[in-house]
């Protein structure tokens, strides 16, 4: 499954391609649905393979380079295209979940780009084809998930288990360095960089200060019986000062810098640190588990945990540093940034279309453009780090899970600070472009796409007998929960946003959307 550390594409004499037509993605393995549902409920109101196509992509690879290597996007247009010609003229509705929308962005500026580096379909292109594009789950604005997956190959879950059993994830048991493995074939895919936050402390916050200041943690006790859905999201009301989470630092070696004032923290700059001896370079056993950690040396490791604590913006220069090579591929095909001013022509190029806060959405005023996403869940949302223990080959920084806050309602749970979501997706990134950035006419939505957020209040199953339940908010079981099944039904079937009722809200993403200062 690794691709080519240089190229990003096929490593020599390896294909591996993705499964085409409605079966790609029914089923992950048998039993364990993601599209099943959705593709049998549209069956029920006249869809079938003619009038329904699913968009399979390689999501390992870069979005431009799916076009470079299968013409996955000029196969997209020209079945878009074909199903607007065979259904009398009617636009098609678009549902993208979890990184397809992020791809479904950056094909929209595609295809009206002209080519080599575009699809050549004109500035009015998705005005004449999309009738709704109904996004699910989407990290529009990154995850910090994707931090964790990328400095140390690991998530609340590993961290958790590495905790419990500290020398199995580690060990060379069998030579199954497990999350070394991890690391080198996630980092040959230059789509996870997709996923670095986006908008930098703009957006995520700063060392004093985050949009969800004030936010409490508590976790959803489980439902009793189906047939009371409860509205009161929240279960009775309970007084608590909820203790400040410095949700900004993403990153915090120790506990102690997590909850300092920021004015007490001392960072030593570490851009320009020089990298140290090298840790196992000679050391012929550790080629087939390589990580440019290797090239780190304990000065850059050092000079890395010195640094303290990184927010949104510096977690980008940090992967610079424990990572050039990943990230040069990277920077070639992803951005981070805000755009200053959107009509500047260095903004044309391919590696800004996937960032909302870089591009502006087509010029298609009728299209109706849909957040849908979990709420209810602990999501990972920042992390308390520390140097691992030594040993050859070995990742040097891993999730501190001994870092707990005080009690169950507590925001800090096993060295990873929690926040209102689907379990991957923030509601700030899944919420915010659609709840503030796009709203109405704003420099990234020019000709006023109509935007509206459907959150879905997350229920967790009952009894076993619901399996992953018709309720939930989860990430990809979200994909059975019946009101949003409902909700895309109905729009596949011509409704608009307003027929929807507009906004579905449980979370406060407007309130958050307040508190972030971004010139629109």
């Amino acid at each position: 499954m690794s691709l080519d550390n240089e190229t990003g594409l096929d490593k020599p004499g390896i294909r591996v391609r993705p499964v085409t037509g409605l079966v790609a993605a029914d089923y992950f393995v048998p039993g364990y649905f993601v599209w099943a549902v959705l593709i049998a409920n549209l069956a029920r109101i006249g869809y079938e393979e003619k009038n329904m196509y699913m968009a399979a992509y390689d999501w390992r690879l870069s979005f431009q380079n799916t076009e470079v290597r299968d013409q996955t996007l000029s196969r997209i247009k020209s079945n878009i295209e074909l199903l607007v010609a065979t259904n009398g003229g009617n636009r098609v509705v678009v549902i993208p979940h979890s990184m397809g929308v992020l791809y479904f962005l950056h094909f929209m500026k595609w295809v009206e780009a002209p080519p080599p580096m575009g699809g050549g379909g004109g500035p009015n292109w998705c005005a004449e084809h999309i009738k709704a594009v109904t996004n699910i789950g989407g990290p529009f604005l990154g995850v910090p998930k994707a931090v964790a997956g990328l400095f140390s190959s690991e998530a609340k879950d590993v961290a958790v288990a590495r905790a419990i059993a500290p020398e199995v994830l580690d060990s060379d048991f069998l030579g199954l360095q497990t999350l070394r493995h991890l690391m080198r074939m996630t980092r040959t895919w230059d789509s996870t960089m997709s996923m670095i936050p986006k908008g930098g402390e703009t957006i995520w916050g700063g060392l004093d200060w985050s949009p969800e200041d004030g936010v409490e943690c508590k976790s959803k006790k489980q439902k009793t019986n189906d047939s009371e859905v409860s509205k009161d999201v929240r279960g009775e009301p309970v007084e608590v000062n909820p203790e400040p989470v410095n949700y900004g630092r993403m990153v915090s070696f120790g506990k102690d810098v997590a909850e300092a004032p920021a004015s007490d923290i001392e960072q030593i700059e570490f851009r320009d640190a020089v990298k140290g001896s090298n840790l196992a370079h000679s050391n012929t056993s550790c080629r087939d588990v390589w990580t440019e950690y290797h090239e780190l040396g304990w000065g850059g490791i050092k000079a890395v945990a010195d640094y303290k604590v990184y927010t949104a913006s510096s977690i980008i220069d940090l992967f610079h540093f424990v990572a050039p090579r990943m990230m040069q591929r990277g920077s070639v095909h992803f951005s981070y940034g805000i755009a200053d001013d959107l009509d500047d022509p260095k903004y044309n190029h391919y590696k800004y279309w996937s960032n909302p806060l870089e591009t502006k959405l087509p010029n298609a005023p009728e299209m109706e453009i849909f957040s849908m996403y979990g709420v209810g869940i602990p999501t990972e949302r920042a992390y308390v780090y520390k140097l691992s223990p030594q040993a050859e080959c070995y990742i040097p920084f891993q999730i501190d899970a001994s870092a707990e806050g005080g009690d169950e309602n507590s925001c800090l749970k096993g060295g990873v600070y929690l926040s209102n979501g689907d379990e991957t997706v923030p509601v700030l990134s899944a919420g915010y472009m659609c709840a503030k950035g796009w709203r109405g006419k704003t420099r990234f939505n020019p000709s006023g796409s109509k935007t509206y957020v459907r959150e879905y209040s997350h229920s967790p199953p009952s009894t076993l007998l619901e399996g992953r339940g018709t309720q939930s908010g989860a990430h990809v079981d979200i994909m059975g929960n019946f009101a949003l099944m409902e909700d895309i039904i109905r729009i596949a079937a011509g409704a608009t946003g307003e027929e929807l009722d507009g906004d579905q809200v449980y979370s406060d993403i407007f309130k958050w959307s307040e508190k972030i200062k971004l010139k629109l």
